[in-house]
Formats: structure tokens, sequence, C-alpha cells
């Protein structure tokens, strides 16, 4: 809707494909990437409202050469603040700081160019606002396990969208659920946890551990991420995870009995003292269907037991025959390779229909035609 959902997207997408740079925040050679991949958003965005705004014309778009990129960019009056910079450097010559500054995100772009990618990303098959009370759906994106560093780049951005139109007011009642969730970056999961539930939004992460947490979005940010939650269900973990869980349960008096025998008699003692509730011992060696948890209550719904240590008893037999009578989800459309291959090359003329067409815009408009960027 505005520069700020092009910054916000432009972040996502880098860090997705850069997760180094999580933890680089403000450094110099990351917010300069970021915010030129902004400009490029933007420019799309505004350009015949948004008829070409896709990832595959960005990173298209990204490949321009440097006068013809520069001078359309300037002459968005929105982009020019974004750009200048990288236009200054281009003309002093600072051609060293101006590669660092951009090739960065160039190099990371490239990756995301396939035909394939293309193919999917480039369409306008339906929009993402799923709990749209005229048009309510259902949303599945999933990855390639061999492609998670590339693939979940692009799933981030795309979660990113959706959630900011599902986090509104006047939707239907949802859920967003993201299993594997550190393969994602997402920017901004911690607010949305915060503030989505007013919105009738239900979030469940998935994680397998909470290291992998900490690896993929740094100590601070998993921190942030595993403490804002309300409800928390583990089954068998160990290490870190398994004592942080054991302390948020915390302590419960038990009942103590020590017995003494000498020769002379037998004394026993009870005793009662504070013990972890659920010990960190107890969490490692969960068996399969075991859980330990804390759920969340309400003002007007108070639960009394909110922790739990529990076994899920499944009837296997009534699943599998349930799971017998499952149909195959229809095939919607057949691609055939020869479509996949004209969306790659007409996404390529599109950018350079753009450049030569705002180009000559610009020379036929004397208001702008001096922000045309040469070196000679």
């Amino acid at each position: 809707l505005d520069i700020t959902d092009a910054a916000e997207s432009s972040r996502t997408i880098m860090l997705g494909l850069n997760r180094e740079w999580i933890r680089k925040g403000g450094d110099f050679f990351v917010e300069s990437p970021i915010n030129f991949v902004t400009a490029l958003i933007w420019f799309l965005r505004r350009y015949k409202d948004g008829t070409y705004c896709t990832l595959p014309h960005v990173i298209e778009l990204a490949q321009v050469g440097y006068d013809k990129l520069f001078s359309i960019l300037r002459a968005e009056p929105e982009i020019e603040i974004l750009i200048n910079p990288f236009v200054s450097a281009y003309l002093h010559g600072a051609m060293e700081q101006l590669e660092g500054q951009i090739a960065s995100a160039k190099i990371s772009l490239s990756r995301l160019s396939s035909p394939s990618l293309y193919w999917v990303l480039s369409g306008s098959d339906f929009t993402l606002d799923i709990n749209n009370p005229d048009a309510p759906k259902i949303v599945c994106m999933g990855s390639n396990p061999q492609k998670t560093q590339t693939y979940g780049a692009v799933l981030s951005l795309y979660t990113t969208a959706l959630t900011r139109m599902v986090n509104r007011k006047g939707g239907l009642k949802c859920s967003l659920v993201f299993d594997e969730f550190p393969t994602l970056y997402f920017h901004g999961i911690d607010s949305l946890i915060a503030t989505a539930r007013s919105n009738r939004v239900a979030t469940t992460l998935a994680v397998q551990d909470s290291s992998q947490l900490r690896l993929h979005y740094g100590k601070e940010g998993a921190d942030v991420i595993l403490n804002i939650v309300g409800n928390v269900i583990s089954g068998q973990v160990s290490g870190d995870t398994a004592k942080q869980l054991s302390e948020k349960f915390g302590k419960i008096l038990q009942d103590r009995q020590s017995l003494s025998i000498n020769r002379n008699d037998t004394s026993i003692t009870k005793s009662r003292q504070l013990e972890m509730a659920v010990p960190a011992s107890k969490i490692a060696s969960l068996s399969s269907g075991e859980f330990v948890g804390m759920v969340a209550d309400n003002p007007e719904e108070k639960i009394g037991l909110k922790a739990f240590c529990a076994e899920i008893l499944n009837d296997h037999a009534v699943l599998a025959s349930a799971k017998e009578k499952f149909k195959d989800l229809p095939q919607v459309s057949a691609i055939e390779s020869r479509q996949v291959a004209e969306c790659y090359l007409q996404v390529k003329k599109d950018i350079t229909s753009i450049v030569q067409a705002e180009l000559e815009r610009m020379m036929d408009t004397p208001e702008i035609s001096d922000k045309i960027v040469s070196k000679n």
C-alpha cells in the first residue's frame, strides 16, 4: 500500500537470503542493499498501478545498467531519497563502495533466477487476504528440503505479505500454522503473536528445538519468540530447551519420605519440598505421544490447571481406515515446459520495455529530463 510495505518486503527477502545479516542490523552494507531493493519494489508498484510488481520483475530490474536504472528510479519522487546515495557514489567514481552496496543485493536476488520460480511468482492467481469475509480461502505453501535457503526466502516474503493483510480488524477468525518455522525468516513475528489474537488470528509455530531458532534468528530474537508465546506444547527435547521448559512450568510442593534403619530402630521422615513440577530429565525422556505444556486463558474463562504432562491416546485403526478414504487433490491445470520458458523470457522483455519507455518519457518531459544519469 505504501513505501513502508515495500521496505518491509525488501528486508524480509534480503535477510531471508542472507541469514547472517540478521545479527548485523543497522550495518551500512546490510541496510544499503535493503534500501536498493525497496526502491526497485516501489518503482514497479508505482508503474502502471503495479501491473509488473512481482518478485521476478524486481530480480530482472536489479540487473539493468547503472545509467538507465538510476535515471528511471530518480524520476519517482518517493524513491529519489533512497537512491540518491547510490547515484552520488556512481557519479563521484566510488565504484568499489557502490559495488559493495549493490552487488550483494544483485548476487542474492540472482539465486532466485530460474524459469520455474518465475512461473510461480509472476502470476496473480489469488489474493492473500485469507480471512476476507467475502472470499475466505486456505493457502498452503511448501518448500523443498534440498533448497531450503532459496525457497525459504520466497516463502518468507509471501508469508510476511499474507500476515500484513490478515492482521486487521473485520476479518474472519483464522489460523496461521508455520511448520519448520526456523527455515523462514519472518520479520515482525513477535508483533504478530502479540497483536494478532485481538484480530482473531491464531498463530502456531512448530520448532524442532530452541537451538534452531537461536541459529537462524540470533539469541535475542529467539528469546523474544520463545518468551512471548502464551501456549507451549513440547514433546521430547533435551539440553537448554528442556531446562527452559522445566523452569517455565515452575516448582510445586512435593511430598518426600526418607527411611532410616539402624540396629536399634527404624525411623521414617516425611517432608514437603519445592521441586520442579516437570524436571528437565523427564522432558528429555518423554516417549512418542507424550507431551508437556502450559496453556493461556482468558479473564472470563479461567483455567485452574494450566500446566500439563500427559499422553495423547490415538485410535490408530480408526486413523488408518480414515486415511484409506482420502482422495488426491484434483489437478488444477497442466503446465508445459514451453509455457514456463515463455514466462521467463516475457519477464525479461517486460523490464526491457519498461526501462526504454521510461527513458523516452523522461527525455520528452523537460521537468524531469535533468534526472537522467550519465557519467560522461
